[in-house]
């Protein structure tokens, strides 16, 4: 055999190690835990802390384009607000945010099934203009959604009966993939009207927010990425879909280096038998 057919023989064999080493955690998840980032910890403690039947917003600024990294990370943060009995406005400046809010909560709802629409939770859906809506909600909520999504007066849910202002919320989290999103957040409602603020986005867009947590905590805590969103997972003693992708990627980049060790082994003892 030549030693070009081997090498196409070894690759094909790592090829396929690779694919089952990658498959086998997918299908029988691991939960590996994870060390916890302080950005992760201060957005848990945030929604932690928030007294019990507050009412809160959940913006969900991004379209199925970066749902592998945030989706995860709604799904999460709703099942800790839910579990603290808190009341979520869901709301988009996204188009298609309406929908991922919908995918989000019909996880979300798989553990808290007594959850009731309207007096737990709400879709006001998507509104357009980004950072000239959220100044209108400051100001007022009914005229900026004068219904939800499914056509409900506004004054006829009864969670929002004492809601007439963003000052009337909690926090608000945006799960944010690029403009508008995070940024229009904390410009409109963080500094204008106190309104504590928090999110996740993706890992590239991630370094762009930080100096926003950094400074005077304009943001609180922030996830970046499919990591932080296995972070949060692990917070809240969750294997999730984050923290199952993240044991598939870490078993990959372990059999990775053994196969770099073997291939230097290999390498060193050719090299021994060539010299002799």
């Amino acid at each position: 055999m030549s030693a070009n057919t081997n090498s196409q023989t070894e690759r094909r064999i790592i090829y396929l190690v690779l694919l089952i080493a990658v498959a086998l955690p997918l299908i029988f998840p691991i939960g590996w835990k994870t060390e916890i980032s302080g950005y992760t910890k201060l957005a848990w403690e945030l929604i932690q802390n928030t007294p019990d039947s507050s009412v809160v917003v959940f913006s969900f600024d991004y379209d199925p384009s970066t749902l592998t990294e945030i989706q995860p990370m709604a799904e999460a943060m709703l099942e800790h607000s839910f579990s603290r009995n808190q009341k979520i406005i869901a709301m988009a400046l996204w188009p298609q945010g309406v929908q991922m809010a919908d995918q989000a909560f019909t996880e979300a709802l798989k553990k808290y099934p007594d959850k009731k629409y309207g007096v737990d939770y709400v879709n006001l859906g998507y509104k357009v203009a980004g950072i000239v809506a959220i100044q209108a909600m400051g100001k007022s909520m009914p005229e900026v959604f004068p219904s939800d999504q499914r056509g409900i007066k506004y004054e006829d849910i009864p969670m929002l009966k004492k809601v007439k202002t963003l000052r009337d919320v909690a926090f608000i989290c945006s799960l944010s993939s690029g403009t508008p999103g995070i940024k229009e957040w904390v410009m409109a409602a963080r500094d204008p009207l106190g309104t504590p603020v928090t999110g996740g986005t993706t890992a590239v867009s991630a370094p762009g927010l930080l100096p926003y947590v950094n400074s005077q905590k304009q943001l609180y805590g922030l996830l970046g990425g499919l990591k932080a969103a296995s972070e949060y997972e692990t917070l809240i003693n969750k294997i999730g879909s984050a923290t199952i992708k993240m044991d598939a990627q870490s078993i990959a980049h372990l059999l990775i280096l053994v196969f770099i060790i073997i291939g230097n082994i290999k390498a060193f003892y050719n090299s021994k038998r060539s010299e002799q």
